[in-house]
């Protein structure tokens, strides 16, 4: 549980420091362009074992242009430092305009032929994801995102 919740604060503050870039100096408001109803989501993969390679080579060859593509947008990917997690640990952040366009965007990319190809295919010797959470996050109002 302490990797978990350890890997959890290093993820919250690697979102910080994206929407501080991402907004205004002088007011602390978003910057251009930036929604505030945009929800993030925070997704852990744990894989089979041996199957963390394969996973990689799914979200490189499909998963995050098909994200894109339905409405989701990459925000970063991360293999934790703990001996423990290396091996069969992917930890990664996707937005989304708004939580119900979040639902929208999960169901357009289930829904898609490409993906539903692609994971047929990388399921040919044996399923790659052994247990999948995620977490949705908002900013609070202190948020430089606000």
């Amino acid at each position: 549980m302490k990797n978990f919740l350890t890997l959890l604060f290093s993820a919250s503050a690697l979102i910080v420091s994206f929407l501080m870039v991402n907004t205004s100096p002088e007011s602390g408001e978003p910057a251009d362009g930036l929604n505030p109803d945009r929800v993030y989501e925070m997704r852990t993969y744990t894989t089979n074992e041996g199957k963390l390679d394969d996973l990689h080579r799914r979200f490189i060859n499909h998963t995050l242009e098909l994200f894109e593509r339905h409405g989701m947008t990459n925000v970063g990917y991360w293999i934790p430092n703990d001996p423990e997690l290396k091996e069969n640990t992917l930890v990664f952040i996707i937005s989304h305009e708004s939580a119900e366009a979040a639902e929208a965007n999960w169901d357009a990319f289930r829904a898609d032929p490409e993906w539903q190809r692609a994971y047929e295919e990388s399921h040919a010797d044996g399923a790659l994801v052994r247990h999948a959470e995620s977490v949705f996050m908002s900013a609070t109002p202190y948020s430089p995102m606000r």
